[in-house]
């Protein structure tokens, strides 16, 4: 088993190299970019920035904009969902990054009836497929990767993100802190059958929740690290991004309690 291990955060352009350089002295060989709130890196910076991770052997990713939904009612905001992971995509092609996480949508009338939930896979679905031939069309290698997502009216189960890389042949994230959040519980057997691919792109952090899922981000504390190091499956290559408030430092002490169980 390979753990690469990096925070949710890159920074400013400007900076970015110094960046990756502190996170190399730290023994950190991922780094997830965010473009949340917008894809700020330009293409002329990607270039540079993706070289000096290159050379520095850290693995970057992408997190896409929040505001995405390939199931949203209205066409126009489809497209818009579709341009800005696109978007991603380029930027990230120039980058060399592995993958763009995204949050696929919500669920027609909140997923009320199976009905709603079953029309909401569908469009994603299709969503997914449209974005698959474009970058097919570009021959780009980087992959898209819907995320399991933490509250219940939201689309992005286990089973249902393990049921989209099936039918389309797309990548995907698994955040361990989403699932519990949405399930009360991580069924670590069950996810392991439920993602068989070599790679795993990963999100984990500590969290807060309710009945309804997910509250917000917390520090992700030694004892969540040890549970989730000791029931990962050791014949895979995984990347784990944390996204505490505490990233940087979160990350390290992952990595050095990895070390320790080995």
């Amino acid at each position: 088993m390979v753990i690469k291990f990096g925070p949710a955060g890159l920074g400013p352009s400007d900076s970015a190299e110094k960046v990756l350089e502190r996170y190399h002295k730290l023994g950190l060989k991922a780094c997830e970019i965010a473009f949340t709130y917008s894809i700020y890196i330009k293409p002329e910076d990607a270039e540079r920035i993706g070289k000096k991770a290159k050379e520095l052997g850290i693995e970057l990713s992408i997190h896409a904009p929040y505001f995405v939904n390939l199931n949203s009612d209205e066409a126009e905001k489809r497209a818009a969902t579709k341009k800005r992971i696109l978007d991603c995509c380029k930027i990230g092609e120039l980058l060399g990054a592995k993958v763009v996480v995204f949050h696929p949508g919500y669920y027609s009338n909140k997923g009320k009836t199976d009905e709603d939930r079953k029309e909401s896979y569908d469009n994603i679905k299709k969503g997914i497929l449209d974005l698959l031939e474009v970058i097919r069309d570009n021959g780009w290698k980087i992959k898209i990767a819907p995320e399991t997502m933490g509250k219940i009216n939201v689309f992005g189960s286990v089973d249902e993100i393990s049921r989209l890389v099936n039918e389309t042949g797309c990548a995907f994230c698994i955040d361990f802190a989403h699932i519990l959040a949405r399930e009360k519980k991580r069924d670590y057997e069950k996810i392991i059958a439920s993602f068989p691919g070599k790679e795993w792109h990963c999100h984990f952090s500590g969290i807060e929740y309710g009945e309804k899922g997910e509250k917000n981000h917390i520090p992700t504390g030694k004892d969540n690290w040890k549970e989730l190091l000791s029931n990962l499956p050791k014949d895979k290559e995984i990347r784990i991004i944390n996204e505490s408030p505490m990233m940087v430092e979160d990350a390290v002490e992952g990595l050095r309690l990895s070390e320790k169980m080995k």
